[in-house]
């Protein structure tokens, strides 16, 4: 993003408003009694929303502060880490800024198909194993400087380094002589050629049915954070971590940490420049976001407001605001961290996952708009599984208490389990603020106390959580809620391949290293579903984590903010080029 990958986020349209005037020219004596009336009409822009948002009827509750703003559009956000650059970032808001700032080869439609971005067209020759893009002419970054294939070449070297540490990784892709660079058997990738300034072609091992997803990165200039770059030393790429420069409609002007992130209109832009001339990433919580939106401090909110009926009536109460529920792309999840021993037994993870009331965490937080998932993929996926093939795992305590008597976890004389004389104790890692930890951690605390499972929480700020993790081999924590954005490719070689460049916590499984390989390998859609569909039966067998819910997207914007064309494939970032702010 998320995001699993980052998936370029710019598609979109252009749109004006058209304020309509009527007036009688009178005479300078005329009484002003005799005046004509002014008349306005509703202003309207040339590109509107998509028909998935339920539109605001009442302009006259929209709050003068937000109407002083001509100029300006300000967006609510969850707190970025400020890793802003598009190859390196872990969290999902610090990619809603990147996403506004860089350009990805490819862009995903509203069906999660593929589309050209800043690539116009490719060439798949699965008889030579090639991929070759044909890079778009006339794209400049935003300081003037014309995108090619170079700066295409040198991210794809940037990522093939063998001190990048990033979330995207090439190496499952296949590039020829990929390998061999990274182990410092050669100097170049035999497998990357440039064939003219707007043409690079990318010869793989074998062409895969996740080839053109893999290969689809986000671009960085070259000019730019190339200056002091060379193999083994990216210091001076990252060094530019906070300064970003990229193709995108908007420019990177100031980072305030837990305040806001200012962007300025790329009047170079290749879509044509934003309607838009400022726009504001402004830090909101889940307490605030609400407050800020109804008094005109945010536009537009994007993952602060909990999509549950209470919300949906108190937006529809204001009178100003539109809303878009979306089912999500994703899933949230409870994690092991598999560098505990504890939770290398399989008996263990199910006795956890059949001791927690799931339904009840998810009905108390979403009010019917989330559904309990059992493995690691939401239902508007073409590999979504039938459910008839998976284990559900309702609610069932002594179901969980045999497991742990299998595994050898004995209750002790103070009703806890023991073995081999460990107290089963779980440390969570509780970021907060968050509704759903508010309504996961009592309900873990007196669930797994049935069970004689002490569990602890440590509240801390998300962004530490992230850092913690990055960490798991400490063993300085157990478990922790989160949640992944998925994109429109179902491949989790990422997350659980044991090389998977987002294992944080250590999973393994042979088999699902198999079934995620051959999944990738093959082209033939039908066979790659089948595929998917055993995976999930194992994964839901093996619990790499404790699966919770797919839930619903709120978007909420105030009514004058108009040409979000959004799905559940497609987030607001691609619409920001073509956003307008309407005066009622």
């Amino acid at each position: 993003m998320l995001r699993k990958k980052w998936l370029p986020l710019l598609v979109v349209l252009v749109f004006a408003l058209s304020v309509v005037l009527s007036a009688c020219s009178k005479p300078q004596e005329t009484q002003p009694s005799e005046q004509p009336k002014q008349e306005q009409t509703t202003p309207t822009a040339s590109v509107q929303d998509s028909d998935n948002w339920t539109k605001a009827k009442d302009p006259s509750k929209i709050p003068e502060a937000s109407k002083s703003r001509t100029d300006t559009l300000i967006i609510g956000l969850h707190e970025p880490a400020g890793t802003f650059n598009p190859l390196f970032y872990e969290t999902a808001y610090d990619n809603y800024v990147l996403s506004a700032i860089f350009d990805g080869l490819i862009e995903v439609d509203f069906d999660g198909t593929y589309i050209p971005g800043l690539a116009e067209k490719w060439d798949l020759d699965k008889d030579n194993n090639t991929v070759t893009f044909h890079i778009r002419k006339g794209v400049q970054f935003s300081d003037g400087t014309p995108l090619t294939a170079h700066d295409v070449e040198f991210t794809y070297y940037v990522l093939a380094d063998p001190t990048y540490d990033g979330p995207i990784d090439l190496s499952p892709a296949g590039i020829v002589g990929f390998k061999e660079y990274q182990e410092g058997k050669a100097d170049k990738i035999e497998g990357i050629k440039v064939l003219d300034d707007y043409t690079i072609q990318i010869q793989l091992e074998k062409l895969m049915g996740t080839s053109l997803s893999d290969l689809g990165i986000p671009v960085i200039p070259k000019h730019y954070y190339g200056k002091d770059f060379k193999k083994g030393n990216l210091d001076g790429v990252k060094a530019l971590m906070q300064k970003p420069l990229g193709s995108g409609p908007y420019v990177f002007d100031k980072f305030v940490p837990g305040q806001e992130v200012r962007l300025v209109a790329n009047e170079n832009y290749w879509k044509g420049a934003p309607k838009i001339k400022n726009l504001i990433f402004k830090t909101t919580t889940d307490e605030t976001a609400v407050q800020m939106l109804q008094a005109g401090e945010t536009d537009y909110e994007t993952s602060n407001i909990t999509a549950k009926k209470d919300n949906v009536e108190l937006l529809e109460s204001l009178g100003f605001v539109d809303y878009a529920l979306l089912p999500t792309n994703g899933y949230g999840y409870i994690a092991f961290n598999f560098y505990q021993p504890k939770f290398q037994d399989v008996r263990v993870r199910q006795a956890l996952t059949y001791g927690l009331n799931r339904k009840a965490i998810v009905d108390a937080v979403y009010q019917g708009l989330a559904e309990v998932r059992n493995v690691p993929q939401s239902k508007v996926s073409w590999s979504y599984p039938p459910e008839d093939e998976i284990n559900p795992y309702n609610y069932d305590p002594e179901k969980a208490k045999q497991l742990l008597e299998e595994a050898g976890w004995k209750l002790g004389p103070d009703g806890y389990r023991y073995k081999n004389g460990e107290k089963f104790t779980i440390h969570f890692l509780q970021s907060t603020p968050n509704p759903v930890n508010d309504a996961l951690v009592p309900i873990a605390v007196e669930n797994y106390k049935q069970l004689g499972i002490e569990f602890i929480a440590e509240p801390m700020e998300f962004n530490l959580i992230v850092e913690k993790i990055k960490k798991a081999k400490e063993k300085t924590f157990d478990m922790y809620f989160m949640a992944w954005g998925l994109t429109a490719e179902p491949d989790p070689y990422n997350i659980f391949h044991s090389k998977g460049s987002q294992n944080r916590n250590g999973y393994s499984n042979p088999k699902v290293d198999e079934l995620i390989v051959k999944a990738r390998e093959e082209l033939d859609m039908n066979k790659r579903k089948e595929l998917y569909h055993e995976l999930y039966k194992v994964l839901n067998e093996d619990l790499p984590y404790i699966f919770m819910y797919q839930r619903h997207d709120l978007n909420a914007k105030n009514m004058r903010v108009v040409g979000f064309q959004i799905s559940s494939f497609r987030d607001f970032t691609y619409s920001l080029y073509q956003a307008e702010l309407l005066q009622y």
